[in-house]
């Protein structure tokens, strides 16, 4: 019998309601340790409320969750690391200060705080500002501080709120090397998200919240699975004329056709188009996207809360 997967955080049913308004509505969510977890969500989805109802920061109104094996999340609060989508750091602070102050916040001495952020800075490429106040630090360079002031105490739990929120590319960059650092290091990274790229890239499973419910959970790869893949195909010749040979959904894009590839593969409508004696100039097949999979999921969800509304 196979061992069942141990849990950094598991949940179930959470709700959370503000103004007698749902903003979660029975939310589970299991992220094995040692994962890097995605929270997918569009703007007002519910993925802040429901990261702080993890945390212990609020309470919620129904469900249970527990946080590295204990019922009372804040009883483990100096092994995890947060940080909120509301950035904040004393500016008057050199950067190796600030990243040690928010280590002893989580019972860590202030020497091995200052040692561990300079070393911390050097390996996220900002060295050079070790000294520098954050006053005189760009948005991007204060951000990455704090999440370098949330990792400094290594904590077995990582919890980031909208990460990448205002970072330029060479950051969002740095960001993403030191998510998987931190996982190689064995630590358990749960990150919420609106931009699919960064999820793509980095997420071992991931969830996806509309109108506060989950609405999907799995890997990457189970996401892609929930679309076809879609053929784009070039005829050597007379473009039009290859239509009546084409799958009914096939879209005339350029000198070419789009159309989903059919269960039994692409082979089958090849197999039509040259016996009827077209050619093959081009041929490539488009995997969905991770993007492709938010945007029907989030707008199928838009649709039938609307539907269950006018029900109602």
């Amino acid at each position: 019998m196979a061992l069942r997967q141990e849990l950094a955080v598991d949940a179930s049913g959470l709700v959370k309601l503000f103004g007698g308004r749902r903003v979660v509505d029975g939310v589970d969510i299991s992220v094995p340790k040692g994962a890097i977890y995605g929270v997918l969500g569009p703007n007002g989805a519910g993925k802040t409320t429901t990261l702080r109802m993890l945390l212990g920061i609020i309470e919620p109104d129904a469900g249970h969750r527990t946080l590295l094996g204990h019922d009372r999340p804040r009883d483990v609060s100096d092994r995890v690391g947060y940080l909120p989508e509301e950035r904040g750091l004393y500016p008057a602070m050199r950067a190796k200060d600030a990243i040690a102050f928010m280590g002893a916040l989580r019972g860590l001495d202030l020497k091995t705080g200052r040692k561990r952020a300079v070393t911390l800075l050097e390996a996220a490429g900002l060295g050079h500002a070790t000294d520098t106040r954050i006053r005189k630090l760009s948005k991007g360079m204060a951000q990455l501080v704090q999440l370098l002031g949330s990792v400094v105490h290594q904590p077995d739990l990582l919890v980031l709120d909208e990460p990448f929120s205002g970072l330029d590319p060479v950051n969002q960059e740095r960001l993403e090397a030191l998510i998987l650092a931190e996982r190689d290091r064995g630590a358990t990274v749960l990150f919420s998200t609106h931009v699919m790229a960064h999820a793509e890239r980095l997420c071992d499973r991931l969830a996806i919240i509309a109108g506060g419910k989950r609405r999907f959970e799995g890997t990457v790869a189970d996401a892609r699975a929930m679309l076809p893949m879609r053929a784009l195909y070039t005829p050597t010749r007379d473009a039009l004329a290859v239509a009546a040979h084409l799958p009914a959904d096939a879209e005339h894009v350029g000198d070419g056709w789009r159309f989903t590839v059919p269960d039994g593969g692409v082979e089958q409508v090849l197999g039509t188009l040259i016996a009827a004696g077209h050619g093959i100039s081009g041929l490539s097949i488009e995997r969905p996207s991770l993007h492709d999979v938010f945007v029907k999921v989030v707008g199928k969800a838009a649709l039938d809360d609307a539907a269950q509304e006018k029900q109602a």
